[in-house]
């Protein structure tokens, strides 16, 4: 899954300004995502991926390139 991807699902799920989410974008200090949103784009993410992600992974990436890295494990 590529970044433009990623931007996309979370520029979706989460209404964020499509010009805030870049590679090294901080999920809490730059898009102040809370703990609601992480499960939105957690469930958003699964779909996507066509998988399911195990619970809390996602709250232990902090940018959004780390995310991008992830999915393409």
């Amino acid at each position: 899954m590529d970044f433009e991807t990623v931007k996309g699902i979370i520029v979706d799920t989460l209404a964020c300004d499509e010009d805030k989410v870049t590679p090294s974008a901080r999920f809490i200090e730059d898009l102040e995502v809370d703990s609601l949103s992480l499960v939105e784009l957690h469930m958003a993410l699964e779909d996507s991926l066509g998988h399911s992600i195990p619970d809390g992974e996602i709250g232990k990436l902090q940018t959004v390139q780390e995310l991008v890295d992830y999915c393409n494990k």
